[in-house]
């Protein structure tokens, strides 16, 4: 589900630079931002390294794994 919200156009292009920067759409970018917000509220002794690789580890666990045949 999608929801419409108002957002300053200070943050939206701060997220159209990272975005880009990290292939990413601003949608997602902003969504990323809001991921990492939510974990360091929940776990405020955690460092930003750990917080990154909890991301990582959460998008690789829902990523569709290749097999040999499925490359090229």
């Amino acid at each position: 589900m999608s929801i419409n919200v108002k957002l300053s156009e200070g943050l939206v292009e701060q997220a159209r630079r990272y975005a880009h920067i990290q292939h990413r759409s601003v949608p997602k970018q902003i969504e990323y931002w809001s991921k990492i917000g939510k974990i360091a509220e929940e776990n405020p002794d955690l460092p930003f390294a750990m917080i990154r690789e909890i991301l990582v580890a959460d998008q690789e666990s829902t990523s569709p794994v290749l097999s040999p045949l499925d490359e090229g």
